[in-house]
């Protein structure tokens, strides 16, 4: 029986994040893109929108580069995938250039006109405040530490941001549910 494009982008992802585990809880890397596809399949049952899902952190956290999930999975996987890839500037230290990454992202956030492009975004950042907030509820504000960037105040600027950019969805659940955990773990806006 022949896979689906799904299953296929499945296989790739498990096997490109092989033996790789999350930054903060250290769970199993593809939990987190197969997290994503399940909140992505809320949203939409776009299968180019699941494929990337799946395959979203792959070029930017592995050896895989866009052209390979373009020759595999097509043209529209590869942009969809390419809007959530940042310049790394792997020489440089990643916290040294962790404002200038998450700004340039946010501009293509803000560009893009394709409505799968914010459900994807959408649906990766819901899945790391699901993360977030259970961190939080262990360890406090010092599960930070752990991350490139220690500094709360500026993770909340860019979770808040890609809120505010993703609002066309907000008449969905996955953009409440972010919403509301953007308020436990940041606090309310002053």
């Amino acid at each position: 029986m022949e896979r689906t494009k799904f299953e296929e982008a499945l296989l790739f992802a498990i096997d490109a994040h092989q033996g790789v585990m999350r930054k903060a809880d250290r769970s199993h890397f593809i939990l987190h893109p197969m997290e994503v596809a399940t909140i992505v399949s809320a949203m939409t049952h776009d299968e180019d929108a699941l494929c990337a899902a799946l395959l979203h952190d792959v070029v930017e956290d592995t050896d895989h580069e866009l052209s390979e999930i373009e020759e595999k999975f097509g043209a529209h996987v590869a942009y969809l995938v390419s809007t959530e890839t940042e310049d790394k500037r792997r020489d440089q230290p990643a916290a040294d250039t962790w404002l200038i990454r998450k700004q340039e992202s946010l501009e293509v956030l803000r560009n893009a006109d394709d409505q799968l492009v914010r459900i994807l975004w959408l649906a990766d950042k819901l899945a790391n405040m699901r993360s977030f907030t259970r961190l939080h509820a262990k360890q406090g504000d010092s599960f930070w530490l752990g991350f490139n960037q220690k500094d709360k105040s500026k993770q909340a600027w860019y979770y808040r941001e890609i809120r505010d950019i993703v609002s066309d969805l907000s008449d969905m659940e996955s953009w409440k549910e972010y919403d509301a955990l953007i308020k436990i773990v940041f606090g309310e806006e002053e």
